[in-house]
């Protein structure tokens, strides 16, 4: 169950959260989607036991490890795409993607790992600051008020406050890492099934 301040900072930082997952370990406004499948963002014929032999290459893993890292740049990957399909025989065309696919879906799979691991953070936090928050009414509510108290206590409050929201703040643009890596993967699939015989 997400909490009162959970949800506030949720609504604050992603003010469309309510439209995305009710899964209460997903933060995201995106859905979650456990895992990828090879059809969603492959238009060429489904790879066979062959390809997926060949995907294990030496050649092919080092080529495909280099075009579905993010910091390679899309039009690059393209161009070693297109050096690749220049001197290979077809059928190597669906093991690069296959193999490219396997890098990226393992890369997204330690980012949803990450992100529920970061909501749950967030969520102890959460706890931490409602009992702050009682403690701190509760000083207020002594008589006679231990000042002295009451500030270190608001002091507390306000830190775990603002650590909260900074950190659901950086949640907001992990959650766009996994989107960013779908988009990778269907530009991957679609500039190698460019080279692939019409």
């Amino acid at each position: 169950m997400i909490r009162p301040l959970l949800l506030c900072a949720l609504l604050a930082a992603a003010p469309a959260w309510g439209a995305g997952s009710t899964d209460p370990d997903w933060p995201c406004i995106q859905r979650r989607q456990p895992a990828l499948s090879v059809g969603q963002v492959w238009a060429g014929p489904p790879p066979d036991e062959a390809a997926q032999a060949l995907a294990k290459s030496p050649e092919i893993e080092s080529l495909a490890q280099i075009i579905a890292l993010r910091r390679t740049p899309l039009d690059e990957a393209q161009a070693l795409i297109a050096d690749f399909a220049a001197t290979h025989d077809p059928a190597a065309l669906p093991a690069l993607f296959l193999a490219a696919f396997d890098h990226i879906q393992l890369r997204r799979d330690r980012v949803m790992a990450a992100i529920t691991r970061y909501a749950h953070k967030q969520e102890a936090l959460d706890d931490e600051i409602v009992a702050l928050r009682h403690g701190f009414d509760a000083l207020n509510a002594a008589d006679p008020p231990d000042f002295d108290a009451i500030d270190a206590a608001e002091a507390k409050l306000d830190w775990a406050v603002r650590i909260f929201q900074d950190r659901q703040q950086s949640l907001t643009y992990v959650c766009e890492v996994p989107v960013i890596l779908e988009q990778r993967a269907f530009a991957l699939g679609r500039a190698i099934a460019g080279h692939l015989p019409k």
